[in-house]
């Protein structure tokens, strides 16, 4: 069972009314406390992708790596960065530039025939940040593609029971960032031996504001 809708609406209400006044708009962040689960085993290693009902308020920086026709439509897509095979493979060896771009960018798009090469250039960077590229084919429709990843979220374990990530900000409707919400609860719920039971805690902030436990 996901969690109620109506204790999900309450808590965002209480989230937003708690939060300090700023001049910019706070972004709203999900904690999931889990127990009863082994972190040496599978279960306990939770690295999930979550495409989200609704954007979660930031514009995030998306890297397409593309040859021809693809790497220009994702130019006029709007893509933050476009990497093409030449560029691609100038950066063997060159470990500065693969962290600088595994570090400043949130979402990476591949070309699926360039996946072996992505893997040997940039594999050690994206990897254990959790952001090796989703894989297209060339016939793709990367303008789609890339709108859609605008709504993808990394959920994931690293070494704790706890997982966290954004689910909106403050300008958001509250049913906006309640059903963001729910689309990761799910996820990890089915994830679980013991779906929701696995859940110790569920808590929403702001980035500056103070945690507001969501009824179970």
């Amino acid at each position: 069972m996901p969690l109620n809708m109506k204790n999900l609406l309450a808590a965002v209400k209480e989230v937003k009314s708690k939060a300090t006044e700023r001049k910019f708009s706070q972004s709203i962040d999900l904690a999931i406390n889990l127990q009863n689960i082994d972190m040496k085993k599978p279960e306990g290693r939770i690295q999930e992708r979550v495409e989200l009902p609704n954007s979660v308020g930031k514009e995030l920086k998306i890297c397409v790596i593309a040859t021809g026709e693809m790497a220009l439509k994702a130019k006029r897509a709007g893509a933050s960065l476009v990497i093409e095979r030449a560029a691609l493979e100038a950066l063997v060896g060159d470990k500065k530039k693969q962290k600088d771009i595994a570090k400043n960018y949130d979402i990476f798009i591949a070309e699926a025939p360039m996946m072996p090469l992505v893997g040997k250039t940039l594999g050690a960077s994206l990897g254990p940040r959790g952001k090796m590229p989703t894989p297209v084919p060339p016939n793709a429709n990367i303008e789609d593609q890339i709108e859609r990843h605008r709504k993808i979220v990394f959920v994931r374990t690293r070494g704790q029971p706890v997982l966290q990530c954004r689910v909106g900000n403050e300008d958001m409707t509250d049913k906006e960032i309640a059903e963001n919400v729910q689309a990761v609860v799910r996820r990890i719920e089915g994830k679980l031996k013991r779906g929701i039971k696995n859940f110790r805690s569920v808590y929403l902030k702001t980035s500056m504001g103070s945690a507001v436990k969501v009824a179970m």
